[in-house]
């Protein structure tokens, strides 16, 4: 049974299982912090296809085969499938998925696209309307660059703020069965402009979104920083999370200990930046 508490909060009353996830990525990925944690590795960004798109397509296609075989379920048995990516008409999704022949629900929701198909697949689960419901999104650095900012052989200069999308996909199957990874609660959050128009510092205009939805959560299920382990939001990058901490202070709500950003998470940041400093260092050499 699905309870509806305040404008847009929804509790679950048995709570959808999540029985299998899966995740694939790039080199770059796999050097970063959470590297020992994904499922599989693509072997360059053209995953030996022979676009940007393709290799971004068979990405999902394999994090959805991981995700079923590790949920014990034939992908032959799931009910519907909700996935989208970054791309016009979430080709990467509909490429990629079209040979299962799974009941397909795309979805269009940019950074929160995961979030958003884990929303509609608990609703289908708890509902009755779907025994088995599995989720899935990818993005690719290469295919986001052309479709957000330049082809790569352009070789533009990106900006301080500019993030750097994930080269990976991601999938988990939905089920009525119980597991120790169950959905209790969902707040679907509302647009927030603050009017940000720098289109290179994504962060900062999403920030303020993220800020009203997790006070907006609060308020509805009466709980607060003091009862989670942790408070994940998807990308705001250093810039956005920075603007999410001043903003939740402002309701005297301080996230800071509590506070992670996944995509900071995944990158080695302290990396990126030995390489620019020994890059100046080379370029005074030289100068």
């Amino acid at each position: 049974m699905i309870k509806k508490t305040g404008r847009a909060t929804y509790r679950f009353e048995n709570m959808p299982s999540i029985a299998g996830y899966a995740s694939v990525v790039g080199q770059k990925e796999l050097e970063g912090p959470l590297g020992e944690g994904f499922d599989r590795v693509i072997p360059d960004s053209y995953n030996g296809c022979e676009t940007f798109e393709e290799a971004e397509a068979k990405m999902q296609r394999s994090a959805l085969n991981i995700a079923a075989s590790k949920s014990g379920i034939k992908t032959g048995e799931i009910d519907c499938v909700f996935a989208g990516d970054l791309l016009n008409q979430c080709i990467g999704s509909s490429f990629g998925l079209k040979d299962f022949g799974i009941p397909y629900l795309g979805q269009y929701a940019a950074c929160s696209t995961m979030a958003q198909n884990l929303i509609m697949a608990a609703v289908f689960v708890e509902s009755g309307a779907a025994k088995t419901a599995a989720c899935a999104t990818s993005s690719h650095f290469c295919s986001a660059e052309r479709q957000y900012r330049f082809p790569m052989e352009y070789g533009s200069v990106r900006t301080p703020t500019a993030q750097w999308t994930v080269t990976g996909a991601g999938s988990c199957v939905l089920t009525q069965s119980p597991s120790k990874i169950r959905i209790a609660a969902a707040t679907v959050g509302k647009i927030t402009d603050l009017e940000v128009t720098d289109a290179n510092n994504m962060g900062a205009a999403m920030a303020p979104a993220a800020a009203d939805t997790i006070l907006r959560f609060f308020r509805d299920t009466g709980s607060d920083v003091d009862d989670y382990d942790m408070i994940f939001t998807g990308d705001l990058g250093a810039v956005g999370s920075e603007v999410l901490l001043e903003l939740m202070k402002k309701e005297d709500i301080f996230l800071k200990e509590k506070h992670r950003d996944c995509g900071m998470m995944i990158f080695d940041r302290r990396m990126r930046l030995l390489r620019v400093c020994a890059v100046f260092r080379n370029s005074q050499r030289y100068a």
